[in-house]
């Protein structure tokens, strides 16, 4: 019976970690997409695109409002389905 009290308490700890980081990971990208996407005239679709770019590479966005793409080889790297930029 003790075994068992200790393996839930084992799962139930690393469960509510795990989901501190990605909420954490989830803050952080919401922080430096506003701040990419503040000048954008689409600013919910850049908002959109920035979040997504900003998880798949660990929270990396550039700097500023525009440029700077060296800073996140990921992000400038990222491509849509035209060959075009996919991050803002």
């Amino acid at each position: 019976m003790k075994l068992v009290i200790v393996q839930f308490s084992i799962i139930f700890i690393l469960l509510t970690s795990s989901l501190f980081v990605l909420s954490t990971a989830d803050s952080s990208c919401g922080g430096k997409c506003n701040v990419r996407c503040a000048k954008a005239s689409q600013h919910d679709l850049c908002i959109k695109d920035c979040n997504i770019c900003c998880q798949k590479c660990n929270g990396c966005v550039p700097s500023g409002t525009f440029g700077h793409r060296d800073e996140c080889p990921c992000y400038r790297d990222m491509k849509n389905s035209k060959g075009g930029p996919k991050c803002p």
